[in-house]
């Protein structure tokens, strides 16, 4: 009796803040890949903690914060992994916790990614093919997010978009749908950009938040075009880009300029308005 009381006051003690839940995106079958037969697996204690390969239901993982802490933002995150795998650790949970963390609703999306074959990337890669289907579930998680905003606490106008390498190619192909009302409200594209053929870039487009390490080794030239590209067509995205931290430092503290991009996107959503200045803390870390 006495360790079933202490176990129900644990409970009661926890915050709501450390909530969560995982929801699929689709009712039924994902569209397109109903006959896949590869198995998905999670691999933890990878050089990039844990990652998981061979994904075919895609999901959203619900970050929310605790209520009186919510600035009405909500942010849907899609992991990189050269759509080989999905760093869901380094790139989606502990991104997820230190948006929920500051107020923001953060909604991790397990995307559908081809069959893992051999080691490393392709060399052939298509990345426009392999992106096809995780850019239909970051349209996906956005109409469901939108569909539950009440329940989740996401106001309308500030629910966007954050992609880290192949994940910010997927969240640049939802930034730039000729469908203005299927877009994010914002978008934050993290050392990525689209990595096959260049889109059609829309005359007006949502904010965009952007950040990259000048010795990034694998996705510097990609990154620099599509900069340019928005420049020339008008845009005008919020860029930081750091002396070091190289590729896929995600929320790995190495002692580089890199480590401040997550304040850095705070500061500028608040900026925007996307959260709530009244219920904004000061974050440096």
């Amino acid at each position: 009796m006495r360790h079933a009381f202490a176990t129900l006051l644990i409970f009661l003690l926890i915050p709501y803040a450390s909530a969560q839940t995982t929801v699929k995106l689709w009712p039924g079958p994902p569209p397109g890949t109903e006959h896949w037969q590869q198995h998905e697996q999670t691999i933890a204690g990878t050089p990039v903690g844990t990652i998981v390969i061979n994904v075919t239901e895609p999901t959203l993982t619900v970050y929310l914060p605790n209520k009186g802490k919510a600035t009405g933002a909500g942010v849907i995150i899609a992991p990189g992994g050269a759509f080989v795998a999905l760093t869901v650790g380094l790139e989606g949970d502990d991104v997820a916790r230190w948006l929920q963390q500051r107020g923001i609703a953060a909604f991790v999306l397990k995307y559908r990614i081809p069959e893992k074959h051999g080691q490393g990337i392709p060399k052939d890669m298509d990345f426009d093919a392999a992106a096809k289907y995780g850019t239909a579930d970051a349209l996906r998680a956005l109409v469901l997010v939108r569909e539950h905003a009440k329940e989740w606490g996401v106001k309308p106008g500030r629910l966007g978009i954050l992609g880290f390498s192949a994940g910010a190619m997927v969240a640049s192909n939802a930034l730039l749908q000729p469908d203005a009302s299927v877009r994010p409200d914002f978008a934050a594209l993290i050392y990525g950009a689209p990595f096959g053929k260049m889109p059609a870039i829309p005359k007006s487009l949502p904010p965009i938040f952007m950040a990259w390490a000048q010795d990034d080794p694998m996705a510097l030239e990609e990154i620099d075009r599509f900069y340019v590209v928005l420049k020339t067509a008008g845009i005008k995205p919020e860029a930081h880009v750091f002396a070091s931290g190289g590729h896929g430092f995600g929320m790995k503290r190495q002692g580089t300029s890199s480590d401040h991009w997550p304040a850095e996107f705070f500061d500028w959503l608040v900026a925007r308005k996307f959260v709530s200045a009244s219920r904004s803390r000061p974050v440096r870390s």
